[in-house]
């Protein structure tokens, strides 16, 4: 029955042997877990991945093999929300036609969506389905899943279908980036080799051949000299939107990464979602209980550093105009305050969207970052690249 998902593990480069996976049969046949979707994926992890690296790869390899098994629960679905789950146990998904579609209209802005939510969670006393005012399921309301509003509130959805929600009031896990990937790369660090800075530093040393040449041809016997090796002394520091819009993107951004951290001896990188704010964190499975905050990002790296952010920078104008309009949590601040902060402190500065550029002119929120940057954003394109590392060798 599981051969196929060890096969599955094996052509996904994980190495696992006929040892893990008896010790994973012995573990099921123990009845170790019944009926657990999250609990079958750990033990299945605990047994088949002995080094940490191979996680990423894991995961891929797992959802290949029993995608479709964590819809069989919805309990851990809302945390957050103090809300029945049956509410949102959707019976089936309702499909709107275009023009259906256009005769919705939105609430009438963010603040008054906000408001009407919390008047709904007071007033709202059993389960809805397909309706246009309560929070459900299949409906037309701005509150719920598997329905459609131009501008709403996605609630106990797994993700997201048609990419309006202002608001996502689940709790999300995102990955990391894999940073060993190599397919692709050799073209991406060819581009980046034009942010290259050349320096002499440190103690290792190579062979001087002009001067060992001049200095043995002067004195009649082999002399042998040496020098500092030369080392790329481009600092870059690189933030890197995760999840949502940006699963699409995942392999290209991690060819970027692995290739960024090959070429760049200081390189410095964090993760954030949609747009910038006050928080900031190096490891998604630590995104809520370990951020770092974004004004001690500012104040540890100097202007000298070359400042990147790679997004498709596609989220609601809310996210990055309005206080409050995080998608995920509530903003003191709003994500342009940040952005603008950030490029006051690193003037060499750059966006790179992974979006093709010719549909760029159809959000909203692509315009809105394009302005932050005074136009200083590239497509995710070797030609892209080399432009966008051009500008910041300026």
């Amino acid at each position: 029955m599981f051969i196929p998902f060890f096969q599955t593990l094996r052509d996904h480069a994980v190495p696992v042997s006929l040892r893990e996976y008896l010790s994973f049969l012995e573990a099921l046949k123990a009845d170790l877990i019944t009926y657990d979707p999250e609990g079958f994926y750990y033990l299945a992890r605990s047994a088949m991945v002995k080094d940490e690296r191979n996680l990423d790869k894991f995961d891929v390899a797992f959802a290949k093999t029993f995608e479709g098994l964590d819809q069989i629960s919805l309990d851990q679905m809302l945390e957050k929300v103090d809300l029945p789950a049956d509410w949102l146990r959707s019976m089936a998904e309702k499909h709107l036609s275009e023009e259906e579609k256009a005769e919705i209209e939105a609430l009438g802005g963010f603040d008054k969506l906000m408001e009407t939510l919390k008047k709904r969670l007071e007033e709202q006393k059993e389960r809805h389905e397909g309706g246009n005012k309560w929070i459900g399921t299949r409906g037309t309301s701005p509150f719920g899943a598997d329905g459609y509003n131009p501008e709403g509130v996605r609630i106990g959805q797994e993700k997201s279908r048609h990419q309006r929600a202002v608001k996502v009031w689940d709790k999300r896990e995102f990955k990391n980036f894999d940073d060993t990937v190599e397919l692709g790369t050799r073209n991406i660090k060819v581009a980046l080799k034009r942010l290259r800075k050349w320096a002499r530093t440190g103690a290792h040393e190579e062979l001087d051949l002009d001067g060992t040449i001049r200095a043995t041809a002067e004195h009649g016997y082999l002399d042998v000299k040496v020098r500092p090796e030369r080392r790329n002394a481009v600092k870059v520091l690189l933030f890197l939107d995760v999840g949502g819009s940006m699963d699409p993107h995942i392999k290209v951004v991690e060819e970027l990464f692995s290739a960024a951290k090959s070429e760049f001896k200081h390189l410095e990188y964090y993760y954030f979602h949609n747009c910038l704010y006050e928080g900031v964190w190096r490891d998604n499975k630590r995104r809520w209980t370990e951020q770092t905050p974004t004004w001690e990002v500012l104040r540890t790296y100097g202007p000298d550093y070359k400042c990147i952010f790679v997004g498709d920078a596609s989220m609601s104008p809310y996210e990055i105009a309005y206080p409050g309009g995080a998608n995920e949590h509530w903003n003191e601040e709003s994500g342009q305050t940040w952005l603008e902060r950030c490029r006051n402190q690193w003037t060499s500065n750059l966006w790179i969207n992974p979006v093709p550029e010719k549909y760029w002119s159809y959000t909203q929120s692509i315009k809105m970052m394009r302005e932050i940057f005074e136009d200083n954003m590239v497509p995710m394109t070797l030609a892209g690249l080399e432009k966008g590392m051009k500008e910041l060798t300026r």
